[in-house]
């Protein structure tokens, strides 16, 4: 047992220079764990709220005052880190600490008890294997929530190194397809200024097909076969484009609108076009019936709820009653704790939908989502390809092979 023997917060900043809170967990009044809270720009209407009255410093206050309920408790058990979070605060969505609050803390918790008990987190969370890599994949040219104007409705487009044979081979790989967008984009637009988003991925002035035809040819400049080597994949972030007065997906910056017929037919034809392995929240978080129908035209693409399901395992268990997902997005901090992000994961696992654990866009350089990422067997992990808060999370997969645990990347069967 690993004894939290104090618990101290504070406001610091994330990648976007917004307020975010961090705490440092210390247990055996000697190992000290902390953890930042991240944000996201596009955010699914079912997320816990991050601060009370969105205000940092409120959580901050709510944190001090009960902060001596969570002395004396194991930091490596978050069930009971997240027992007496839900006797301070038992509201579904955490209004009154915070999910921010939630995140913070039990992260820094289990990332004390692992210094104290000498075990890497993943072990910890896991204690018997196997264990092994997710594949990562990479935000590569992007816009919508995470860019500004001119950039593409499309908030992601992103690559996954199917062919890698190990993490390192896998990075690289990535590395290779961003630094090669960049040449494409120049050769069409010469006042290109190196725009990135949020998280690192390119941000030109480009429609959303276009931009999705220069990755395409950036995999081919870099030697790679599309659909063998590289695969595709999209986060539309469909929520942000819904209209629900007009029945509408509204792609504002291309001035094209589609009805929800139409944004089927458009997802499945990207799909057949570029060879997607992956799309991503393709329609918006409550239309199950219309996800249901890409999930079960597309079986080898793997078709992931995010705002849908936002790592709530109720959400999964609502979605799989409609078939609506063979993907789920697992960000620990649209649940709160720790503890309830696991059991999405084992709720996901039960119906046979593969885990994609995901940094936000608005990240600090913490990099326990790597751990959690193993311990949980995702298939994938994004992180952003770029951007010291993107590489913090990669390094530390670097680290984490050192270790004989772990076996190499897991099985991905997405092509």
């Amino acid at each position: 047992m690993s004894t939290i023997t104090s618990v101290r917060g504070r406001i610091v900043f994330n990648s976007r220079g917004s307020r975010s809170i961090e705490i440092d967990v210390t247990t055996d009044n000697k190992h000290l764990g902390r953890a930042c809270a991240p944000s996201g720009a596009s955010v699914g209407s079912h997320e816990v709220v991050s601060f009370v009255d969105n205000r940092p410093e409120l959580s901050l206050q709510a944190l001090n005052l009960h902060q001596r309920k969570f002395l004396g408790l194991d930091g490596g058990d978050p069930r009971a880190v997240f027992d007496a979070l839900k006797a301070i605060d038992n509201s579904p969505s955490y209004d009154k600490i915070g999910g921010a609050v939630a995140y913070a803390l039990s992260i820094a918790a289990i990332d004390a008890a692992s210094k104290s008990e000498n075990i890497p987190i993943f072990k910890l969370l896991k204690p018997h294997g196997p264990y092994k890599f997710p594949f990562p994949i990479g935000n590569i040219l992007g816009g919508g929530a995470h860019a500004g104007p001119g950039t593409p409705d499309i908030q992601e487009i992103l690559a996954c190194p199917v062919s890698a044979k190990s993490l390192v081979e896998a990075l690289e790989m990535n590395f290779r397809v961003h630094s090669q967008v960049k040449n494409v984009i120049e050769e069409t637009d010469k006042k290109f200024t190196y725009g990135r988003g949020d998280e690192g991925a390119w941000a030109p002035n480009i429609k959303n097909d276009d931009a999705l035809a220069v990755v395409a040819k950036a995999i081919d400049k870099t030697g790679f076969q599309l659909g063998k080597d590289i695969v595709m994949g999209i986060d539309f972030a469909s929520s942000s484009l819904w209209d629900a007065a007009s029945k509408s997906y509204n792609y504002r910056r291309q001035g094209i609108s589609r009805d929800t017929e139409e944004q089927i037919n458009y997802v499945e034809d990207l799909i057949e076009k570029f060879q997607l392995g992956y799309v991503e929240d393709p329609v918006h978080e409550d239309d199950f019936e219309s996800m249901a129908k890409i999930t079960s035209s597309n079986p080898s693409c793997i078709v992931a709820g995010d705002d849908m399901l936002v790592t709530n395992a109720k959400m999964v268990r609502d979605a799989s009653r409609y078939g609506a997902c063979s993907g789920a997005i697992l960000k620990v901090n649209q649940a709160g704790s720790l503890y309830e992000a696991l059991n999405f994961a084992e709720e996901c696992k039960t119906h046979e939908i593969k885990i994609i654990t995901s940094h936000r866009s608005g990240e600090s350089v913490d990099s326990h989502i790597s751990h959690i990422a193993v311990a949980t067997s995702s298939k994938m992990i994004k992180t952003g390809v770029v951007g010291g808060e993107r590489i913090a999370k990669l390094n530390e997969f670097v680290r984490m092979s050192e270790y004989d645990l772990i076996e190499g990347l897991v099985e991905l069967s997405i092509t």
